[in-house]
């Protein structure tokens, strides 16, 4: 729908414009994952060209309010963007890692990414945000680590996984960022159905 949405407005001005957006931020909604997929949405809508979308999942005070009271990093985040891809300056880095590839290497899964310029970062000691999962569908919280730039992934009492999550759910904020300070944006490997049922 938002690219129907950004592809129709376009039509009608007859011109190719740039369009930036901001990822919905994590938020308690009553039914399980439909934030999730409406951020999976809205990352997928950036395959569009001439679009850009700011992840925000660091700008929150509390998953209760869908309104995240620092709006100057919003804004800048946002101004950042036009600021590089139209307006020839030179903002720094603004686009947050974006996931590219996943390789399971025994009993881990070893993700790679884009849109890193140096180097990733943990603001906290243990990263946080990650969930595995072999054939089964079952998810596990999983211990990471950053490697050479990438992010390993296991849980012990998984010995053959398949898939990975990061951030995705309605209110799980993960702890990954460039150097820069951009937040990694949600991601998972999987294509497998959501549970959308209620939040208890």
């Amino acid at each position: 729908l938002l690219s129907a949405m950004i592809n129709s407005w376009r039509k009608k001005w007859n011109k190719e414009f740039p369009f930036y957006f901001v990822q919905i931020a994590p938020f308690k909604y009553g039914n399980k994952n439909v934030g999730a997929l409406l951020q999976e949405q809205q990352t997928k809508t950036m395959a569009l060209k001439n679009t850009g979308m700011v992840v925000i999942t660091d700008l929150i005070d509390s998953v209760t309010n869908i309104h995240p009271s620092d709006k100057r990093w919003v804004g800048s985040r946002l101004a950042n963007w036009a600021l590089g891809q139209n307006y020839h300056q030179n903002p720094g880095p603004y686009i947050s890692p974006l996931f590219n590839k996943a390789e399971i290497v025994k009993d881990k899964i070893i993700l790679s990414f884009d849109d890193v310029p140096t180097v990733l970062v943990s603001k906290d000691k243990t990263i946080t945000g990650f969930y595995i999962s072999g054939e089964n569908e079952q998810w596990l919280p999983a211990d990471a680590k950053i490697e050479n730039n990438k992010i390993v992934v296991w849980n012990k009492n998984l010995k053959q996984p398949k898939e990975v999550r990061y951030g995705f759910g309605n209110t799980i904020v993960g702890n990954l960022f460039s150097k820069e300070g951009l937040p990694l944006t949600p991601f998972r490997t999987d294509n497998w159905p959501v549970d959308q049922g209620p939040e208890k």
